[in-house]
């Protein structure tokens, strides 16, 4: 396997980790699931608050909303396979940033 591509399913693996353990701290301490009415309720400063969340947590919450809607909806494998493509790039994309953050910072080399 080459480097660059360690590094990407390194990346997507941090992603996927770091969106979990968002939405599950938010469950522990909100007693309800994120999700992304979190937007939705109205001009406020915690409705500011919530886009940086959900910019990191949204690929956990898009796979979990993806795999109950298959599972109670029946959707169609195309839908859930599309999703999942989606989630996985997403989760890359913000494990890319958190990777970049940790190495600015000195943390890791």
């Amino acid at each position: 396997m080459s480097p660059d591509a360690l590094n990407s399913l390194f990346a997507l693996c941090i992603g996927f980790a770091f969106a979990g353990a968002l939405a599950s701290g938010y469950q522990a301490m909100a007693e309800r699931p994120a999700g992304f009415g979190l937007l939705g309720e109205g001009v406020a400063p915690k409705t500011f608050a919530a886009v940086p969340f959900l910019v990191f947590a949204a690929p956990f919450i898009i796979m979990r909303n993806t795999l109950r809607g298959a599972k109670i909806e029946r959707r169609r494998f195309e839908f859930v396979m599309m999703a999942t493509v989606l989630s996985g790039f997403w989760s890359m994309m913000s494990g890319t940033f958190f990777l970049m953050t940790l190495r600015a910072a000195g943390l890791l080399v």
